[in-house]
């Protein structure tokens, strides 16, 4: 699909439906800032950015009284090491230890390093975290039946309701603030990753009785009939139920806008929805509710997420002074690790839209995400092409609120707020992704250096990289796909990035 055709397609799909009604009333001096970050959500997933065989109206809805991105950026293709890019403001890939982390991993984030959160909460905000988590939890060897620390409360976060992990990963609980949520103590929590439990059924033993099979990995402890990544012993009255994940997260979300909404103090909340991540188990009321599959049914549960926050900003009346930010973690992925149809049932849906490749992938796909901005009365609905990237909230936040932050603060992480409230057109002068090797974008340019090859199979939109891994360069502006290199046409442009994204790299900071 053409780029432009792309953009005209999005652009009336968000402009097919109602604008807010919500009173433009002047805003305080700090707004109360909410960020929905989805899991595993495409470029191409949603109503806004062109998808016709999901219905997502509360995104549509959104999109069309807010500002939409088309250049925005994650951090990272996988997930841990882009929360951690967004919550810190540093690029994950100067974090030793900072790939996707196993479910009893210890806290990545050090106690102390200043974050989103413990930013915020210096400069008056109260701030909470709910759901999914995946930066770790403790110093190693958690203890899930006493108190968990270090977490989220150690890096700024008064409140926290967790997975701790992934869907797909053990311990397949809740935790709130720094306990598991309903534990028996007569039952006991054990977590491992390196070895099976003896006595405890898995996967890869018991078929039978699973819904459905892993295709690759996941056939550890099951859980809810799925077999997991991680083994679990104990907590049976604490274990979640997967189709009731999204109602647990996105009413434990609201709440917390109802408790802190109107009050002296403004507010931030990171809402990190586990939907549309393996295992795809969506509420049976979503099941059906699309046209290309169980992982689009999720998605349809996503977007009903959505509209619980918004129904929570508008009976609150709190809009005009709310900073609402949709983004996802990475891009799409379709086979995840379980043979639940997702493959078979696309009917033509493409979850990376126009772009090459996803989750996982140095491509477009893997880190170009949606990012929809919304403060009625601030931020005037519309397009926006300027080049955006998560890493940036940090510092734009602390900016909008009237906070100063220390030199070490968010070293990659710059102040952005006038583009990111479509106050100005002025894009990033560079950005990097990361996926299984380091790329950098600079305006219409896109540079891969050579070497390092991915996984061909997780490529699915686009093929492998090239079998001599040779450098690559591409005209975004021309060849928004990625499918024609031309770093041998432009020896110039390849120079200059290769030394700019060795400066990157060897500086250890942006700012």
């Amino acid at each position: 699909m053409e780029r432009r055709t792309f953009l005209r397609i999005a652009a009336s799909a968000s402009a097919s439906v109602f604008a807010s009604g919500a009173a433009a009333q002047a805003p305080a001096a700090k707004p109360n800032i909410i960020v929905i970050l989805a899991d595993d959500l495409g470029y191409g997933d949603t109503g806004p950015y062109g998808a016709t065989k999901v219905k997502t109206p509360n995104l549509d809805r959104l999109a069309s009284r807010s500002m939409r991105f088309t250049n925005a950026y994650c951090s990272s293709a996988t997930c841990t090491p882009t929360r951690y890019s967004l919550l810190t403001g540093r690029y994950a890939f100067r974090k030793e230890g900072s790939g996707v982390l196993p479910g009893d991993a210890p806290l990545l984030i050090t106690p102390g390093q200043p974050t989103i959160a413990s930013v915020l909460k210096g400069g008056g905000y109260a701030t909470g975290v709910v759901g999914k988590w995946h930066l770790g939890l403790g110093n190693g060897n958690v203890d899930w039946n006493g108190v968990i620390k270090p977490g989220p409360a150690e890096i700024g976060f008064d409140y926290s309701f967790l997975m701790p992990a992934t869907a797909d990963r053990t311990p397949c609980v809740y935790t709130e603030n720094d306990r598991v949520v309903g534990l028996d103590p007569k039952d006991p929590i054990t977590v491992r990753y390196d070895k099976p439990i003896p006595g405890e059924p898995t996967g890869a033993d018991n078929p039978g009785m699973l819904r459905w099979h892993p295709s690759h990995g996941h056939d550890m402890a099951i859980v809810n009939g799925i077999s997991r990544i991680g083994y679990m012993k104990g907590g049976h009255a604490a274990r979640w139920m997967d189709e009731g994940i999204a109602d647990t997260i996105t009413r434990k979300a609201t709440n917390f806008i109802d408790a802190h909404a109107n009050k002296e103090k403004p507010f931030f909340l990171y809402f990190a929805t586990a939907d549309i991540h393996v295992p795809r188990a969506p509420n049976p009321r979503f099941v059906g509710k699309s046209e290309c599959g169980i992982r689009c049914d999720a998605a349809v549960q996503l977007d009903w997420s959505v509209g619980q926050i918004l129904e929570a900003i508008d009976r609150n009346d709190i809009a005009a002074n709310t900073l609402l930010i949709f983004t996802s973690d990475n891009g799409a992925v379709i086979d995840d690790g379980y043979e639940d149809g997702a493959f078979e049932d696309l009917n033509g849906h493409l979850a990376s839209g126009p772009l090459r490749g996803g989750k996982y992938s140095i491509y477009e796909g893997g880190t170009r995400v949606p990012f929809i901005v919304n403060w009625p009365g601030r931020v005037k609905p519309g397009l926006s092409e300027a080049i955006v990237s998560q890493v940036d909230l940090l510092a734009s936040f602390a900016a909008l609120a009237g906070i100063s932050i220390p030199e070490e603060a968010g070293p990659d992480s710059l102040n952005h707020i006038q583009t990111i409230l479509g106050e100005s057109n002025e894009s990033r002068a560079h950005v990097v992704e990361h996926a299984n090797i380091l790329a950098i974008r600079q305006g219409r340019w896109k540079y891969i250096p050579a070497g390092g090859r991915g996984s061909g199979a997780l490529y699915w939109n686009g093929g492998t990289r090239p079998a001599n891994g040779a450098q690559e360069l591409y005209d975004l502006e021309r060849d928004l796909g990625e499918r024609n290199n031309v770093a041998a046409l432009h020896p110039e442009v390849t120079e200059r990035l290769t030394a700019m994204l060795d400066k990157v790299v060897k500086d250890g900071r942006t700012r």
